[in-house]
């Protein structure tokens, strides 16, 4: 018995140390050994702007624009402008064909002519019954003639000055309607009604133009110095908008460049395109550089609410009306604040913070529905 009594000792001791090493390596394994404190995601308070926006997309156009046309029908001679040519109010755009406009205005004119001249012999005539008419006058007094040759005297002076009235009635008929085919003569010759930039010619020398039912478009000048933006937003956010709010819109050549103006006007007509219903919203953009053309894609951003120059957080950090702020020692307390506006990104800060102060980040946990940072957790609890 007393000789067996080392070996047992040395069999539960072999024991306890095969339990302890296990215990050991289930604890190492499970990695609560390994596990360092996670850190806490922080940002510093900094000073900026806030903007809550409504944005919608948009189409270029130009602020106004003339669509030339043709008054009178023939062949188109010759364009002397071409798309993308900048024109002044009253350059020459078009000729059309005159031949037959300036044949009329030269047998308008020779007309006239004419009537000027059986006029100076309608006078001459008047003249004449002028004089027979007095001298019949005279010699009836005398008693030298006759009643009845007075009286036709007296008949060929009224005939005279009717004819004279009537000629000269005609000369007025004739020298309106030569004004007209003046006009047409002159019609042939297109020009320029404003300053602008030539963007579209729909014509092509040397076609023939009918415009005895509708005037024909020949080209269209527009305005580019100004631009218009015609923006589609959606019926849940029309109500937001209002005429004067502030807006600024991007291109996709350049979203990097902001340029602003103000709402003009909403277009009370909504536009249906698959069960969607969009409203029209209107404002002007100045274009000195003319680097906006039509039908340029804008996204366009209209500024519902905005806050300057001020102390702002992202969205994240702020539950209710607390943020985590870091102490001396880096632990995290909670900070009573006051807020301003917020856009779900950024969000306004009244007071309780200051410029550089580090604040914690809250982040979702999707297991739970919980917010928080995992370690900030674990220290709270």
């Amino acid at each position: 018995m007393a000789s067996g009594s080392p070996k047992r000792g040395v069999k539960w001791f072999a024991v306890l140390v095969v339990v302890a090493a296990a215990g050991f390596a289930a604890w190492w394994f499970s990695g609560d050994a390994r596990k360092a404190p996670e850190p806490l995601n922080t940002v510093e308070v900094t000073r900026g702007d806030i903007q809550l926006l409504v944005s919608a997309t948009g189409v270029l156009e130009p602020s106004n624009y003339v669509d030339v046309g043709a008054q009178v029908s023939g062949q188109l001679e010759t364009i002397h402008v071409r798309v993308g040519q900048n024109v002044k109010e009253g350059d020459l755009l078009a000729e059309i064909d005159p031949t037959v406009y300036t044949a009329k205005v030269d047998a308008t004119r020779a007309q006239l002519k004419n009537q000027q001249a059986q006029i100076a012999d309608r006078k001459a005539q008047l003249r004449l019954a002028e004089i027979q008419f007095q001298r019949q006058q005279n010699l009836y007094r005398e008693e030298a003639t006759t009643r009845e040759s007075l009286q036709t005297a007296e008949a060929t002076l009224a005939s005279a000055k009717a004819q004279l009235a009537m000629l000269e009635a005609q000369i007025e008929q004739t020298s309106s309607t030569l004004r007209a085919e003046e006009a047409n003569l002159g019609y042939a010759r297109i020009y320029a009604p404003m300053d602008g930039t030539v963007v579209s010619i729909e014509a092509r020398q040397g076609q023939t133009l009918n415009a005895s039912q509708t005037a024909p478009v020949l080209m269209r000048i527009a305005n580019l110095a100004t631009m218009r933006v015609r923006a589609q937003v959606s019926e849940a956010d029309i109500s937001k908008l209002e005429p004067g709010m502030r807006v600024y819109f991007t291109t996709l050549g350049d979203p990097d460049s902001r340029l602003y103006g103000e709402l003009d006007y909403i277009e009370p007509t909504p536009e249906v395109t698959n069960n969607v219903v969009l409203y029209n919203a209107l404002f002007e953009a100045e274009n000195p550089q003319g680097k906006l053309l039509p039908n340029m894609t804008a996204q366009v951003f209209f500024i519902q609410k905005e806050a300057l120059n001020v102390l702002r957080v992202p969205a994240s950090a702020v539950q209710g009306n607390t943020v985590q702020v870091l102490d001396a020692a880096g632990n995290p307390r909670a900070q009573t604040v006051t807020t301003g506006i917020s856009n779900r990104v950024q969000t306004e800060i009244l007071s309780g913070l200051e410029e550089g102060q580090e604040v914690v980040l809250v982040s979702r946990d999707p297991r739970s529905g919980a917010s928080g940072n995992p370690s900030f957790r674990g220290m709270l609890r």
